[in-house]
């Protein structure tokens, strides 16, 4: 008996993935899990309580995912590196999308309601509203798109944080304000490597006509000197101490001469030096907090 998958089911489950972005939701996940570490060390550890966490809020990502690509259905097919997603290539029905998109979103929001707390529910909700209504939409109009999608990129620690009990305090907020700045010099790197093919599918991006560089890597130098500076906050207010503190620093400055080596080059292979930089930058940054917090 052939137990193996037809390529016709193989195909569904691949294009699933893709149509839940799998791997950028895996992200979220981690940086979730983060929060609720972080956390827990003042609460306790309940460990079905973060599972109920990962379950809710991988559906809820899940789905907001779902809804960006039925929105950009148009958009993706004018990309190379997105015109083979399931929507733009018509290997998945719009309804049937849809269908998933809802079915995951509800039973995330739900699931966080019922099984964690209301609070980290109605986190869960104010991310998929930014994300879906709020971002995706604003992708076509103005740049300051990248900082609205910043928000729903870090509010994932903060669900962590009051999943196992956490108050929205200083220390939430610093989480917050830790995602949401490393993620604009990591899509920065990203917009200005793919510029062009941003510029023709029609989405206003800040590395629109910066052929150059000089744009894109004055704004990453001053949001890697914001990101250094920000592990003042949580040493000033006694959180961490001073190995941490220095290790944000060294971290942040890393990124800012990295910054400044593409704003000299503008060339692809300084921008792409930069982006894996953000790529190792925050594992250690967290691996850092988490030893010293």
């Amino acid at each position: 008996m052939n137990d193996e998958p037809s390529p016709k089911a193989a195909m569904f489950r691949q294009d699933l993935a893709v149509l839940t972005k799998v791997r950028l939701n895996t992200f979220v996940l981690v940086t979730t899990c983060f929060g609720y570490f972080l956390a827990s060390r003042a609460t306790d550890w309940q460990g079905m309580r973060l599972v109920h966490t990962i379950l809710g809020t991988a559906a809820a990502a899940f789905g907001s995912a779902v809804f960006n690509q039925l929105m950009e259905i148009d958009l993706d097919a004018r990309m190379a590196r997105t015109a083979d997603r399931p929507l733009p290539a018509k290997r998945m029905d719009v309804l049937v999308a849809f269908v998933i998109g809802v079915l995951l979103s509800a039973f995330g929001l739900v699931h966080l309601s019922v099984m964690v707390n209301k609070m980290t529910a109605v986190l869960a909700l104010i991310t998929l509203v930014t994300y879906v209504f709020l971002y995706t939409p604003m992708k076509r109009k103005h740049s300051v798109n990248t900082l609205i999608g910043a928000i729903p990129g870090a509010i994932p620690p903060m669900m962590g944080w009051t999943a196992a009990g956490g108050d929205l305090d200083s220390s939430a907020w610093f989480l917050f304000a830790l995602l949401f700045f490393w993620q604009l010099p990591h899509f920065i790197a990203i917009n200005w490597m793919c510029r062009e093919e941003y510029e023709t599918a029609g989405y206003r991006m800040w590395s629109n006509g910066d052929v150059s560089g000089s744009r894109s890597a004055r704004l990453c130098l001053m949001f890697s000197a914001v990101l250094a500076l920000l592990f003042f906050w949580p040493y000033l207010s006694g959180r961490v101490t001073w190995p941490c503190l220095v290790g944000g620093l060294l971290l942040g400055a890393r990124m800012m001469g990295l910054s400044l080596r593409f704003g000299k080059h503008g060339d692809r292979a300084s921008a792409r030096r930069l982006f894996l930089y953000t790529l190792l930058y925050l594992p250690i940054a967290l691996t850092l907090l988490a030893l010293c917090w």
